[in-house]
């Protein structure tokens, strides 16, 4: 293609050009003689001095074109031949993509970028060199496991081994920071994304050796095999997912070596060609004629402009005859175009002080073809694309500001920015490269040790582990240091703030909606490729190769925040419409079909589904028709496609050799091309062709696909609404400046939700280690203070140990000053919580409408949701969220989403709901959102609190019992702790964790949950029944699981017990306290609920919590018995097993109905207690630490007791089969030496005083009540006992079948069924049963 063009053919241009010179002497500007030294001027010849200048020819127009060719092959160097000496292969040289590779590889259009898709594939270059000294440079995509360097042909690859791992290969891995020859060594630096690798080899010296962005990392290999037969390919071998871009000389080296050939020869020729000509450019930039004087003058060329002068345009459409085709070539562009152009620009100051570029584009466009333009721009872009991804991070980011503001410059031009929009620059969003400012891996190599001399952490921690944000003992010398780092910092930052605003800028110029001179305004080309590239990365989820990575999208999104936010408060300046503090999305772009949402869930399931059952819905509330083809055209019959469809929709280009599939990739490879062949060694096709962008619905205006929209389907125009289209009644008719900002308003929401969430979770795993290091620093420090000086040994150990700490820390914080600027600044912080607030006021205007809340897409409440979170979690403690305007009213304002739509029955995803009950759980464990939630209005509250009672089958119930859990903690026996007190000092916790935040209990949500019980019993009994269901299925679960332990412990491989069914077994327990909690819970606030029999089911319900009450004591009191003893196996991941809290929690029930209640219930409680068989005193005794041998009455009670455990009642008598015979390691007798009985004298610090006097008056009670039931008790005959649970006398007769039991089993029984436990007859009634005399 480059090419094209520079031949004599007769162009339109040409041809214009040969009709203006046939008339050389009527320009009507200049004579013969002026414009003859004008040409000469701008011509010169490289020979011709001064002295002869009298002498030379009379210079025209019409023997312009032959002067010209004579001053262009002057000097001309010889074309040099594909094969130099030293080098064998063809001309260009690209990647082997027809034989020379192993494994599963994606390789771009210009075979020279290449991805990994297999576990470790290789491929070499096509050409291979044996004599002399080359280089080849990479550019590294990803910095993962990749070996790069030189192989021969002899060597042989398969997805194991790689280049580097046979005799012949050479690599170097900056992953792993290692060099390879069969064996390996430590060698060089590691590498990072955005870093070019450069490859050197000497085969004169038989030497190899790399560098990395220009610095040598030193010889890595000497004295390589050479001679007859052995040549060198250059090769990679990369893992998957990981991608690099080979440059062998297709564009000018970016770190050329001294001595050191490319691969690739250099177009010599049209080199030397395009700097003379980009010379008389500049001549006739700088040269203007005085008509009147008849002379030449000397200007700035930086203040020249196209005014149409006939001389000096048909000067500079010779030049352009010339100039145009050898700007088709992406080595000239690069070389001899973008220098010029970064020239002009190096005075410094504000872009626009630089018409320069402008004239010069405009002069482009005017004199070379459209192709030539096209291509020209094209390789310009991508060659500025490339300079900014891999430029190196410097002190001042230079690299990265130069490149920025020719970049600006180029799209300040109009027709060239609107040219690349629609072209290239957003095919796919290439351009998200310019918004992303790399964070650099290694400190010193950026400057960064000069920009933050004296580095600093926290050395002060609260109880919990936590920085203290100003802690009172900090030291001066502490304080001097936190200053200057702190001074650092804000010098970093201003640096990074100078590139931001660049970005800004860009984007500003994307989002320009006023230039619509030359066809659609920049805007709405824009926003339809903005919307591309959103379902490129929402519909390839399951192809990660082909998602624009995360750390981009960051940057990304806070620019475009930040750009929208100016753009929409200048236009609601003009017109008075709301400005953007006030944004949010109307509800109709969700259901009138004029945005695309892709397969996006709606939060009432499938698009399809909702058009069928809500049409009537849209007619009468949005006045919205569906057009009944298209709900059965979008019916779930046609969500497959086929793959007839598929295929046609392939992009084009995808037929590139052997039928191999294209691939929806953006960032493949740092050539930044699209990557059209997949290259495998097994013929197995991996991927699907992407989904065809699906058309919108028909509403009552035209629908067009998204890249046919024109700015009258966005903002709408005489009486068309544009995007609003369909208001719902309910929905004010409030002004917007530009209907199209709210879709990019949308799309931004949809970021963050794709991927920008987890990324910012994720680099906060530098601060985390930043802390890590910083108690390892002091713990180590104050070991060297208690080291005894006689053990200089250990004393220089632990010096060695403070110096890594040390080094580490100054790395780590001078990192971690550059992820706040970048990621974590205050500015950034409040893009967030912009970001949270549309989304809060979103949900809001969509829930007024009722039913077609239903179309709302399911991401507004996950980003809502995840806002909050990062603002809470990720940002601080450097930013306070209590500093956010407005904050407290957002927190209420989201506090009423949670309440009001975990239960909304509107929303039907699954997952959608754990999430909402999840954060929810999460906002009720912080006193500062607990208040939120109090602070709804008290409707919004019962309400809550109504749906949290809802009985627990048929739903997520866990995370429903940990809410109620959160709202008692605090209020509980014994349950003020924020960690477990046997893990106080053996293992500590993360602070943030949910669970041990201090508690904070809400007396005005536990009030509500009292009144709902009290008032509606049948809710009250329904709850009350499916937890103990519940609790009595855990305990179950849990007693079955440690059985299953212990028996593993037992056995000689004891040490593989599944690290899975630890976790299920310590959820299980986790569970059973959380539920005993509940009951306490209940208990305590409403304990009629069981004492008061004139209620339905109250008398059940306490004989159902004696029971299970006096279950959890014997298997966790019983001496030496199966918990017990995988307690003492101390097995990590069952840490939180342990008697203290799940023996409270018990106690705090008993102690309720026994101790704190009034006569009648207490008497109630205690007789219903005493006559459920598995009643044992010592278990109680237990509690204080005063029970004696019990090893009988434990040993007997499992078989008594009644049938509500039946798991609990299977595993029971594995306990006794266990006897003594413990795994010799884990000693029985000497653990029990160690640990004493459990008491609750011995927790001090979480059982107060009249805690401990409440359980010594219940043990007292109880031993007396105890005492007289025994004297009293009549024995009872086998015959009269309950057939069911043989503990209670027959007691009730059924209907009609006159089958008998107890007045406990049968009640239960029909809470959950209505046949007869013997002959499945229905029953109709229960009558009382006594027995007749005898």
């Amino acid at each position: 293609m480059s090419s094209k063009g520079g031949g004599t053919a007769l162009t339109r241009r040409n041809y214009r050009l040969a009709s203006d010179t046939d008339k050389p002497r009527h320009t009507g500007i200049v004579n013969e003689k002026l414009l003859s030294d004008y040409l000469h001027h701008v011509f010169p010849s490289s020979k011709q001095g001064p002295a002869v200048a009298s002498l030379r020819k009379v210079l025209g127009f019409q023997d312009l074109s032959s002067h010209l060719e004579k001053r262009l092959t002057e000097d001309e160097p010889e074309e040099s031949s594909d094969q130099t000496e030293g080098r064998l292969g063809p001309q260009p040289v690209v990647l082997d993509h027809t034989s020379g590779f192993e494994g599963l590889l994606f390789v771009d259009d210009d075979l020279l970028g290449v991805i990994g898709h297999s576990n470790f594939s290789s491929i070499r270059a096509t050409t291979c060199v044996y004599k002399g000294k080359w280089a080849y440079e990479v550019l590294i995509s990803s910095q993962g496991l990749m070996q790069i360097g030189w192989c021969t042909l002899s060597c042989r690859f398969n997805q194991e081994e790689g280049v580097g791992d046979t005799p012949d290969s050479y690599a170097y891995d900056g992953n792993r920071v290692r060099k390879w020859n069969v064996t390996t060594t430590n060698y060089g630096k590691s590498w990072a994304a955005g870093d070019i690798v450069s490859c050197l080899i000497d085969l004169d010296e038989g030497t190899i050796t790399f560098c990395l962005n220009g610095q040598s990392l030193g010889t890595a290999f000497t004295g390589i095999k050479t001679g007859p037969g052995v040549a060198y390919f250059p090769a990679i071998s990369l893992s998957f997912k990981e991608s690099v871009a080979f440059n062998f000389g297709s564009r000018p080296l970016r770190y050329p070596v001294d001595g050191y050939l490319p691969l690739q020869n250099p177009p010599a020729a049209d080199l030397l060609k395009a700097h003379r000509l980009l010379g008389y450019i500049r001549n006739v930039l700088s040269t203007s004629i005085d008509a009147q004087d008849e002379r030449l003058l000397e200007k700035d060329c930086s203040l020249w402009k196209l005014h149409g002068e006939p001389t000096v345009l048909i000067t500079l459409a010779h030049i352009f005859n010339h100039f145009a085709p050898l700007m088709c070539k992406v080595y000239l562009v690069e070389d001899v175009l973008m220098n010029f152009l970064l020239g002009i620009l190096e005075g410094g100051g504000s872009v626009d002080e630089h018409p320069l570029i402008q004239q010069l584009l405009d002069l482009f466009w005017l004199l070379m073809e459209d192709y030539e333009v096209n291509e020209c721009l094209k390789q310009l872009m991508m060659s500025l694309l490339r300079a900014y991804r891999f430029s190196p991070i410097i002190p001042d980011l230079g690299f990265q500001i130069h490149y920025l503001r020719l970049t600006t410059a180029i799209l300040r031009h109009e027709k060239s920015r609107k040219y690349l929009l629609n072209n290239l620059t957003f095919d796919v969003l290439r351009s998200v490269v310019f918004f992303y400012i790399k964070t650099p891996l290694r400190v010193k190599e950026a400057g960064l040790e000069e920009l933050i001399p004296t580095t600093w952490w926290p050395t002060h921690f609260d109880k919990e582990g936590k920085d203290e944000r100003e802690p009172k003992d900090e030291s001066a010398d502490e304080r001097l240091r936190r200053r200057a780092y702190e001074r650092g910092c804000q010098r970093l930052k201003k640096r990074i703030e100078v590139v931001e605003e660049l970005q800004v800028q860009i984007l500003r110029l994307l989002l320009n909606n006023k230039d619509k001179t030359t066809g659609e305004a920049s805007r709405y080309i824009f926003l339809n490729k903005f919307r591309k590239f959103l379902q490129e990365n929402a519909s390839n989820r399951g192809h990660p190769t082909a998602l624009c990575p995360p750390e981009y999208m960051v940057c990304f999104l806070h620019r475009l925040i930040t750009a929208v936010r100016t753009c929409w408060d200048e236009g609601s300046r003009k017109t008075g419409s709301f400005n953007s503090e006030d944004a949010y999305i109307p509800p109709q772009l969700f259901y009138n079909g004029k945005v695309d949402y892709f397969d996006l869930q709606r939060l009432g399931g499938l698009l399809s589904h909702l058009k069928k059952t809500l049409k009537d819905d849209l007619a009468g509330k949005a006045n919205i028709i569906i057009d009944p083809a298209e709900i059965q055209a979008t019916s779930m019959d046609d969500l497959d496609e086929d793959e007839e469809s598929g295929a046609a929709q392939r992009p084009f280009g995808a037929a590139a050799m052997g039928g191999a599939l294209a691939r929806p990739s953006w960032l493949s490879s740092p050539t930044l091309g699209r990557a059209n062949r997949f290259l495998s060694t097994a013929a197995v096709s991996l991927m699907t062709p992407r989904r065809p962008l699906t058309q919108p619905e028909k509403v009552k205006v035209r629908t067009l696909a998204v890249e046919q929209r024109t700015e009258e389907d966005i903002e709408g125009s005489h009486g068309n609404d544009g995007l609003l289209l369909g208001r719902p009644l309910e929905e004010l008719d409030q002004a917007v400046a530009d209907k199209s900002l709210l879709e990019i308003v949308d799309g931004i929401v949809m970021m963050y939700n794709l991927s920008v969430h987890q990324q910012l979770g994720k680099m906060v795993v530098v601060s985390d280690d930043v802390h890590e290091y910083a108690v390892a620093l002091k713990d180590t420090e104050e070991k060297i203070a208690r080291c005894p000086a006689r053990r200089a040994d250990i004393l220089e150990e632990l010096q060695k140990s403070q110096k890594v700490f040390a080094e580490k820390l100054n790395h780590l914080s001078r990192r971690l000053a550059w992820i706040n600027a970048t990621i974590y600044s205050k500015e950034k912080m409040l893009d967030v919580y912009w970001l949270l607030c549309v989304c809060i006021r979103t949900i809001e205007h969509a829930d007024n409408t009722g039913s077609l809340f239903a179309f709302a897409p399911e991401f507004y409440l996950n980003v809502a949701m995840n806002a909050y979170s990062a603002l809470k979690n990720y940002f601080s403690p450097a930013n306070s969220m209590e500093e956010l305007p407005g904050y407290e009213e957002t927190l209420t304002q989201l506090a009423a989403i949670l309440a009001k739509h975990f239960a909304d029955p509107r929303i039907v995803g699954t997952d959608i709901k754990d999430s909402l009950m999840q954060a929810l759980a999460s906002y009720v464990c912080y006193p500062q959102s607990l208040r939120a939630v109090e602070r709804i209005p008290e409707e919004q509250r019962v309400a809550m609190m109504r749906n949290l009672l809802a009985p627990y089958e048929q739903r997520p119930w866990a995370q429903t019992n940990w809410i109620l859990v959160r709202l008692w903690r605090g209020c509980g026996f014994g349950y003020r702790y924020t960690r477990l007190p046997h893990l106080l000092k053996t293992k500590p916790e993360d602070a943030n964790l949910p669970s041990l935040q201090k508690p904070c209990p809400s007396l005005l949500l536990q009030r509500h949950m009292a009144e709902l019980l009290s008032l509606d019993k049948d809710m009250a009994a329904s709850f009350l029944n499916s937890v103990l269901n519940q609790l009595n299925w855990a305990f179950s679960e849990f007693i079955g699981m440690i059985q299953e332990i212990q028996q593993a412990a037992e056995r000689p491989e004891r040490n593989f017990v599944d690290t899975r069914q630890l976790k299920v077994c310590a959820t299980c327990f986790d569970l059973s306290v959380s539920l005993l909690r509940v009951l306490e819970m209940t208990v305590t606030l409403v304990p009629e609920i069981f004492l008061d029999w004139s209620r339905p089911s109250a008398e059940l319900l306490l004989r159902r919590l004696a029971q299970l009450l006096n279950q959890v004591l014997n298997r966790v009191t019983a001496e030496k018995n199966l918990f017990d003893r995988v307690v003492n196996l101390r097995l990590p991941g069952l840490e939180s097993v342990d008697h203290y809290p799940i023996l409270v929690a018990v106690t705090g029930i008993l102690v309720r109905i026994l101790v704190d209640g009034d006569r009648q219930g207490v008497s109630r409680a205690s007789s219903v207690l005493l006559s459920d068989p598995c009643f044992q005193l010592h278990s109680i005794q237990h509690l204080l630490g005063e029970a004696g041998d019990s090893s009988g009455p434990s040993g007997s009670s499992g078989s008594s007791c009644s049938s509500g455990s039946s798991a609990a009642i299977a595993a029971r008598p594995a306990v006794g089969s266990l006897g003594s015979s413990m795994a010799p390691p884990i000693s029985t007798a000497g653990n029990s030496s160690e640990r004493k009985h459990f008491s609750l004298h011995a927790y001090t610090d979480y059982i107060s005083e009249e805690e401990k006097q409440k359980v010594e008056l219940m043990l007292a009670f109880l031993t007396e009540e105890s005492k007289e039931a025994a004297a009293s008790t009549a024995p009872t005959s086998e015959e009269d006992l309950c057939p069911i649970c043989y503990a209670h006398s027959i007691s009730a007769i059924f209907k009609p079948c006159s089958h008998k039991s107890c007045k406990a089993c049968i009640n239960q029984h029909l809470m959950n069924n209505k046949d007869c436990f013997f002959c499945k007859a229905t029953i109709t009634g229960v009558e009382d049963y006594s027995k007749p005399a005898s």
